[in-house]
């Protein structure tokens, strides 16, 4: 999968996402269109899938429980961040930009989103000893997906910026009750 990835991401920097087809997306990979639609079932998806949800979950499990739910996803974000190898995070940059450049991407990954927040609310629930389709679960768990949409589309505009710290200081941000 992380071959496919890798040169679909070359060829979307070379010819253009719109430009690439997945027929040159399998071919530089040296697998069939078929073999490509296994891992992937569309074009995006070779752009917004990611192994970060499981990363994620790991993550935030690991924290202590004295921290708030607020804290403990934060941390648990950061600390996945952290552990990425320079090329990662270049990979990571490289997919945000594309996202937030091309509008089908922004489709295909509110959809994504979508499915994170859900898992986020699941985590929560058992954190906090809640139903997982309590409101106020839901409600924390798009709060959190509404952060990282908002420093998804700050570091797309500016690249040169530190992602982790961007979200370190939005959540601190809401944290101190996000006074404007």
């Amino acid at each position: 999968m992380a071959n496919v990835q890798m040169h679909a991401m070359r060829l979307f920097r070379e010819l253009g996402y719109n430009a690439t087809t997945v027929e040159q997306i399998a071919e530089a990979a040296e697998i069939s269109p078929s073999t490509f639609f296994r891992y992937f079932s569309t074009k995006e998806d070779v752009v917004i899938t990611d192994n970060y949800d499981p990363l994620l979950i790991a993550a935030f499990e690991d924290q202590p429980s004295d921290l708030s739910p607020l804290q403990a996803v934060r941390n648990a974000m950061i600390s996945g961040m952290d552990d990425m190898s320079p090329d990662e995070l270049e990979t990571m940059r490289e997919r945000n930009q594309l996202i937030m450049a091309v509008p089908e991407l922004r489709g295909a990954t509110l959809n994504n989103l979508i499915q994170t927040m859900q898992l986020l609310t699941e985590i929560m629930a058992k954190r906090v000893g809640r139903k997982p389709d309590d409101l106020a679960l839901r409600t924390f768990a798009g709060v959190v997906v509404g952060v990282n949409i908002s420093v998804m589309l700050y570091y797309a505009e500016n690249p040169d910026k530190d992602f982790s710290k961007l979200i370190d200081e939005a959540f601190s941000k809401l944290e101190d009750g996000l006074l404007l």
